[in-house]
């Protein structure tokens, strides 16, 4: 069976930490499946999901997409962002732009999608959200749940393979 993510013996610290957030973690994500990751906090989950798409690297073992290691080249993390969504845990670390209209585009415009797909992309997956009637709403005018949505929405949009939520 194919798999989106396989760790082998992945291990990782960050600077100035005496905790180590990998260790020696094996895991393999099937393709086509439904996935869950679950653990309490500071179990290393996000740090997971940021060796996923290639922030972080293992300082021993190796990180496997679709059954190909990552060798973390410029080139290559720039697919596999491409290919692989992360909505964080802190929205204020997600959401950066003044509206769920202008925060679902930024990707996009940063794609150099031209600007009839970026409408037609964000009208869409903001319908899809149930959030087309506060598209134009100041963030800071939305609950939590909402912003959740929008953080979400600002993934989805981008059509990748995968997506993950730290």
């Amino acid at each position: 069976m194919s798999t989106i993510l396989e760790t082998l013996e992945v291990s990782f610290s960050y600077p100035a930490s005496q905790t180590i957030a990998l260790n020696k973690l094996k895991l393999r994500i099937p393709e086509g499946k439904l996935t869950a990751i679950c653990g309490h906090n500071c179990s290393g989950k996000s740090t997971l999901f940021l060796h996923a798409i290639g922030i972080h690297s293992p300082s021993s073992g190796q990180v496997l997409c679709e059954n190909e290691p990552l060798t973390y080249t410029r080139k290559e993390l720039k697919q596999l962002r491409q290919d692989i969504g992360l909505v964080f845990q802190d929205l204020e670390q997600q959401i950066i732009l003044n509206t769920p209209y202008e925060d679902v585009t930024y990707g996009l415009r940063n794609a150099a999608i031209p600007e009839p797909e970026i409408t037609r992309r964000a009208e869409a997956i903001l319908r899809t959200m149930g959030l087309e009637h506060l598209a134009h709403t100041p963030i800071h005018h939305l609950s939590l749940g909402q912003k959740k949505r929008v953080a979400q929405a600002g993934v989805l949009v981008l059509e990748q393979k995968a997506a993950t939520s730290g």
